[in-house]
């Protein structure tokens, strides 16, 4: 194990201070204890955290974290931080997000079958929420001293609508000495996250007078309208290089088959590598909408039931907006993770995608994100499974890169 930690060492370029026996102690005890971070990814699981009622798990991350010695906090938001302090006040913030994307009343219960475990949210983001606890363990149980100080974070509002606000509300507090920040999210050890993905959250709500379906025929139909616009908007023929996205994913209105609906809204994905393209995107979407609206209007002229009073209204609303960036290639930040690949045999490849890392990549803070080890499918699916096997390659992997960038010390 000597060799080992003195050939990683040297990968890393890191002071003559990481070849510490401390650190075969730390990846003996994510290894033994790979059990235990299990039952406790179970019972982390289990506590419901819907979009913006984090609470009760916030409640019990603040508890498990206290537990390991660090000195822990909740912020306004709700973002649990356990500060692991090092010789300099620089900052490396380890970060996992405790919301899921499940409504209240969601059964998150954890059933087995075979090795597997099974439960919405299992894996997206008990395993990283999981890890951050078996990191803060191990690191206490070697007595781990480290020149950054060390953030341990358990933040809220990454998923959906939440816009990354627990991230964005910690970044602003401690961007001033904020060296590196690393997510924990989900459970992938075969890439990284080192670019952010683009995306804007958009809802439409088109309203109208409403009323009965036989007597009032032909009146503007918020539903009908919104429909016109969609198959406008569907007909979009987006880029593949840069790649972007569309997707409609929730439509609601109206109140019974046979009553005119007096409201109709839809809620809209829009992704794209381009923040360019990402624009031109959203611009279509509006004048889709505004075009359905137009085509009811005239069908209802038509028909002779386009009086002042039957006008469409239009809102359109901007729910969330995540920024891109780009880890650059020289980036010590990847550096380490790299070394850790290496040292641990592990292959992985760089990938964009849209987690709490958005935030820092787009204002120049070196920042990616990694799964914390295992297998899992079915994310943001109620078939959601996670698979634990092998999952100590995760962790060592994550304790490795921290500390090589944290630096040991005496």
């Amino acid at each position: 194990m000597t060799s080992f930690i003195q050939n990683f060492s040297r990968k890393v370029g890191a002071s003559s201070a990481t070849a510490d026996p401390r650190l075969a102690h730390v990846m003996e005890i994510l290894r033994t204890s790979a059990g235990e971070t299990t039952e406790e990814q179970i019972r982390i699981t289990e506590i419901p955290a819907p979009p913006f009622q984090e609470s009760a798990r916030s409640t019990y991350m603040k508890k498990l974290l206290a537990s390991t010695g660090l000195r822990v906090e909740t912020d306004g938001l709700g973002n649990v931080i356990g500060e692991w302090p090092g010789s300099s006040p620089v900052i490396l913030m380890l970060t996992a997000h405790l919301d899921t994307v499940f409504p209240a009343g969601t059964d998150v219960r954890v059933k087995r079958a075979g090795g597997r475990l099974l439960a919405p949210g299992i894996s997206d983001n008990g395993t990283g929420l999981a890890a951050l606890v078996a990191l803060a363990n191990a690191f206490r149980e070697a007595k781990i001293k480290t020149n950054l100080t060390i953030l341990f974070v358990a933040d809220v509002g990454e998923e959906g609508e939440g816009n990354l606000r627990g991230m964005r509300a910690l970044v602003e507090s401690y961007k001033k000495r904020l060296k590196y920040i690393i997510a924990l999210d989900g459970s992938a050890t075969e890439y990284v996250t080192t670019a952010a993905l683009a995306s804007r959250r958009v809802e439409i709500a088109i309203t109208g007078p409403g009323g009965h379906s036989w007597s009032d025929f032909g009146t503007p139909n918020p539903i009908h309208a919104l429909g016109r616009g969609i198959a406008r908007f569907v007909s979009a023929r987006v880029s593949e290089a840069p790649r972007t996205s569309f997707n409609i994913g929730e439509i609601d209105g109206g109140t019974s088959v046979n009553t005119i609906p007096s409201s109709a809204k839809m809620k809209v994905d829009l992704r794209s590598e381009s923040e360019s393209d990402l624009s031109k995107l959203e611009v279509f979407l509006r004048d889709s909408v505004k075009a359905g609206i137009d085509e009811e209007m005239s069908a209802a002229r038509e028909r002779g039931m386009a009086s002042g009073a039957n006008l469409l209204n239009l809102k359109i609303e901007v729910l969330g907006v995540r920024p891109a960036g780009d880890l650059p290639e020289n980036s010590p930040l990847l550096a380490a993770l790299q070394a850790a690949d290496n040292q641990l045999g592990n292959r992985s490849r760089h990938e964009r995608s849209s987690t709490d890392a958005n935030i820092p990549l787009s204002m120049g803070i070196p920042a990616i994100s990694l799964g914390a080890g295992g297998r899992s499918g079915g994310a943001h699916t109620l078939d959601e499974w996670y698979d634990p096997a092998g999952r100590e390659l995760g962790l060592q992997r994550v304790a490795l890169t921290v500390l090589s960038l944290a630096g040991l010390a005496q």
